[in-house]
C-alpha cells in the first residue's frame, strides 16, 4: 500500500501540475497496480537529462509496483510532433525510427528495470488502419480545438504553413492511451495538450480516463532554454563521467536546485537546507559539486563519480591537465586550425570553431590561438585545447 507521504512526494517532486489530482491520489492509494504510460517519438540516438526527469518519476512508480508501459511512436515519429516547432518536421522512414528506438531502450535501462517494462509501438495499430478508421478518429474533435495550441496560433500570425497532418497529431497521441488502457501518463508540460485528448477518447470507449503527471522542463546548461540536443545545451546519458561532471559544473547557479529536484533523489529536506545555505550567502560551488557527483553516480556509479570529481579538482582548481587525453590520428602534415578543430571533434562546425578561436578559447601547446586563418604544423604532434575541459593530442599516422 502506498503511504500518503509517498503519494505526496510522487505528485509534487519536480511536478508542474497533475490532472486530475484527486482522482490520481485515489488510484495510488487503492493499492491497485496502475498502467503508467510514457511515449516517445525516437528522433535522436542520444537521450539527455531532460528525459531523465521523466524516467526517474517512472522509476519511482515502478518501485511502488506499477506497470510502466513505454510506448515507441513507430508510426507517429515518421511525421513528428509539432509541439514548439515553427516549421513542419521532415518525414522519416520506418527503418530510421526502428533503429533509433533500439538506442532509446538501451539507454532507458540505465534508470529503469527494462525487464519489467511493457514496451509497445503505436505502429502495431496505426499501420493496420484504413483511411476510414482514421476519419472516424478525426471526427472526435474539431479544427478549432486543435488550433488552440499556441504554436499554431504563432505560425498563423507569422504567415507560416500548418500542414494537415500536424493538426491530427494530438488526437493520434491521445488514441495511444485507448489502445494501452492507460491509467496515468507521465509527460513534460509541453505534452499536456496532446495527452488531454486521450481522456474523452477513453471515456467514449468505456475506460476510466487517464490522469496526467506533467513534469517541469529542465533548463539547459545555457541557463535560458529547455535542454535540447539541437541547442547544444544538453548533458547526455552517455557522456563520459569527466565530461558529465564538467557540464554539470557549468550549469548556472540559479538552476542548481531545480537540477537537484528533477535529476537526483537527494531528499527534498536536504535540498531546502542547501538552498537556505546559499540564500544566506554561502558559495554555491560546494553544492554544485555535490550535484555533479550525484548525477555522475546515477549514470556511471560511485567510483566513477569520485574519480570525475578528483579530475575536476586537479584540472580546474590545481591547473593540472587530464591524466588521459584522447588522441587524434592524422596523415596530414599541416591543417588550417579551423579544419583541425572540426576533424578532431573539438568543434561541431567551422562556424563554431571560428567563434571559439576569436574568443580566445583555443590553445595549441598551451599557447592561445586567435588567428582564424592559422595553419598548424602537425608533424610535432601538438596538444589541442578548447576551453578548459576539452583536449586532443594529435598523432601522426
Amino acid at each position: 500500500m502506498t503511504t500518503p507521504e509517498q503519494i505526496q512526494e510522487l505528485l509534487t517532486r519536480g511536478v508542474s501540475n497533475v490532472t486530475v489530482q484527486e482522482e490520481l491520489e485515489k488510484k495510488l492509494a487503492s493499492g491497485t497496480s496502475l498502467r503508467v504510460k510514457h511515449g516517445v517519438d525516437p528522433t535522436t540516438t542520444d537521450l539527455h537529462l531532460g528525459y531523465a526527469t521523466i524516467y526517474l518519476k517512472l522509476r519511482d512508480l515502478q518501485e511502488l509496483g506499477h506497470t510502466i508501459v513505454f510506448l515507441i511512436g513507430g508510426f507517429t515519429a515518421r511525421f513528428g510532433d509539432p509541439t514548439d516547432k515553427d516549421e513542419s518536421r521532415p518525414m522519416r522512414t520506418k527503418e530510421e525510427i526502428d533503429e533509433k528506438s533500439r538506442e532509446y531502450i538501451d539507454q532507458l535501462s540505465i534508470l529503469l528495470d527494462t525487464s519489467k517494462i511493457e514496451v509497445r509501438n503505436n505502429a502495431e495499430w496505426f499501420d493496420t488502419w484504413s483511411f476510414e478508421d482514421g476519419l472516424h478518429l478525426l471526427s472526435n474533435t474539431t479544427v478549432a480545438r486543435m488550433l488552440e495550441r499556441d504554436m499554431f496560433d504563432r505560425r498563423m500570425k507569422e504567415g507560416k504553413d500548418i500542414r494537415l497532418h500536424e493538426i491530427t497529431y494530438p488526437l493520434l497521441q491521445g488514441y495511444d492511451s485507448v489502445e494501452l488502457k492507460s491509467d496515468v501518463t507521465v509527460i513534460g508540460t509541453d505534452q499536456t495538450f496532446n495527452e488531454l485528448q486521450a481522456r474523452p477518447l477513453q471515456e467514449a470507449k468505456g475506460q476510466t480516463p487517464q490522469d496526467l503527471i506533467a513534469m517541469k522542463l529542465l533548463v539547459g546548461t545555457d541557463g535560458t532554454q529547455k535542454m535540447s540536443q539541437s541547442l547544444g545545451n544538453d548533458i547526455k546519458f552517455r557522456d563520459k563521467p569527466n565530461d558529465m561532471y564538467g557540464k554539470v559544473m557549468a550549469v548556472h547557479d540559479d538552476a542548481i536546485f531545480d537540477y537537484f529536484e528533477l535529476v537526483t533523489r537527494v531528499p527534498m529536506n536536504d535540498i531546502s537546507d542547501m538552498k537556505a545555505d546559499v540564500n544566506g550567502g554561502a558559495n554555491p560551488r560546494n553544492h554544485k559539486m555535490r550535484l555533479a557527483r550525484e548525477i555522475v553516480m546515477l549514470f556511471h556509479g560511485s567510483e566513477a563519480a569520485l574519480a570525475a570529481e578528483q579530475a575536476f579538482i586537479d584540472q580546474f582548481q590545481k591547473g593540472k591537465k587530464p591524466e588521459t587525453i584522447e588522441e587524434f590520428t592524422t596523415t596530414e602534415q599541416e591543417l588550417p586550425l579551423v579544419e583541425l578543430l572540426v576533424t578532431s571533434g573539438l568543434s561541431t562546425s567551422k562556424s563554431e570553431a571560428r567563434r571559439v578561436i576569436e574568443q580566445g578559447g583555443v590553445r595549441v601547446n598551451d599557447e592561445v590561438q586567435t588567428e582564424v586563418d592559422a595553419i598548424i604544423d602537425l608533424t610535432t604532434s601538438p596538444l589541442l585545447q578548447v576551453g578548459k575541459r576539452h583536449f586532443k593530442q594529435v598523432k601522426k599516422a
